[in-house]
């Protein structure tokens, strides 16, 4: 019952977390109107949101490693009310970017210590399954929560949105609390400089690659289907829906499998799919209602990958689950920036067309650095072992 609990709290959590990333991309139009600004203006909103997320993270990962989770957790959630209630009246366009600033730093106390917590005290047969579960909170507001905003705003306007957002927040602060102050701290024993923080980094490095082979297509679909599909709006919105069932359901079966088969081998193999679903969408991305169908794949396997890495992850540093989830949302974060400069580079060179191939490389470079890791860990075994005997 307590294992349920926490899974309900952790996967609420993430879906108002996720909600708050990708509710703000739909309703920058009327944002735009209200503050008289051009619609360039309004993006530094998810600009600055997704900088701070990717600085601060790092930060609060090491001081949960130290001081405990729940308690940052908490902080978060606050500071993530607080910071909803200026975006709803924020009295000018510069307090609104201060806000999403705060916002920023508000979800990266939240997001990466829910994966950490959750790796703490989830069954070791379960890890990944829990881990699945989670996910799969944040993952559907890509397909549920933006949609309900966007309902909102139709109904009560766009500061409406960031209100109930607010108001939920400030109820979850509590609930958290209360659900994770009686988490043991972990006993943190190894050294965060040096060559292990380096050893994480190479580890979080794959997830970035990762990001690059979904993002770079991802963030200029709807303009890729219009473009070589001359997809309507609401065809548009179909095709995302079925990438966001593709990508809920493939984070929740990754985690049956990773419990199964282990994360290392679910991880590599998502890779190699991916890879080659990647060239299929390629070559059937103008075959009109087959997309439909090849989207939904892709992001299956692609967050089954996602989820199955970072139950690994949790795996291989235990006693630093903080920190590597927080470098891993980090790394996410960059590798998604970076892709949508390669994916803005493709189009102007070479077309839509090309996009899913420049993609498939990035995901078969993902794969060998994710061996180069393993292969990199066994030989730290075998040292130590040596050094043991």
């Amino acid at each position: 019952m307590q294992g349920r609990v926490s899974l309900s709290v952790a996967w609420i959590t993430l879906f108002l977390m996720g909600t708050d990333l990708f509710v703000v991309s739909p309703l920058l139009p009327f944002i735009s109107e209200a503050y008289s600004v051009s619609s360039a203006m309004t993006g530094w909103m998810v600009t600055v949101f997704a900088v701070t997320y990717a600085i601060a993270a790092p930060f609060f990962g090491w001081a949960s490693d130290k001081n405990g989770k729940g308690i940052f957790i908490t902080f978060g959630l606050l500071l993530f009310s607080f910071s909803n209630a200026l975006t709803a009246f924020s009295p000018s366009f510069t307090s609104l970017i201060i806000s999403r600033i705060l916002a920023g730093l508000s979800v990266a106390a939240v997001t990466p210590l829910i994966y950490a917590i959750i790796g703490d005290i989830a069954p070791s047969n379960r890890r990944g399954t829990w881990l699945s579960i989670v996910v799969s909170g944040h993952l559907t507001a890509l397909w549920a929560g933006a949609p309900i905003g966007t309902l909102l705003e139709h109904f009560l306007g766009w500061r409406s949105v960031f209100v109930v957002m607010a108001m939920i927040g400030t109820l979850l602060a509590v609930v958290n609390f209360k659900t994770w102050r009686y988490v043991p701290e972990r006993d943190v024993t190894r050294n965060l400089s040096g060559g292990n923080l380096l050893r994480i980094l190479g580890s979080v490095s794959v997830t970035t690659v990762w990001a690059i082979s979904m993002y770079a297509l991802y963030v200029y679909l709807g303009a890729a289907l219009y473009s070589e599909n001359g997809f309507t709006s609401s065809e548009i919105a179909l095709a995302v829906t079925f990438y966001g069932i593709g990508a809920v359901l493939g984070s929740l079966i990754s985690g049956q499998f990773t419990d199964r088969f282990g994360e290392k081998k679910i991880s590599k193999a998502t890779l190699i799919l991916l890879t080659l679903i990647l060239v299929c969408l390629g070559i059937f991305f103008s075959s009109g209602d087959w997309i439909y169908f090849f989207l939904f794949i892709w992001a299956l396997v692609g967050y089954a990958g996602f989820t199955s890495y970072q139950a690994r992850l949790t795996v291989e540093y235990p006693k630093e689950r903080g920190i590597v989830m927080a470098w891993n949302n980090t790394a996410l974060y960059i590798g998604i920036t970076i892709g949508s400069i390669i994916g803005g580079y493709v189009i102007s060179n070479w077309g839509y067309p090309f996009l899913p191939y420049v993609c498939s490389i990035a995901a078969i470079i993902s794969f060998v650095l994710s061996n180069q890791k393993v292969q990199e860990t066994k030989k730290e075994k075998n040292y130590n072992v040596k050094n043991c005997t």
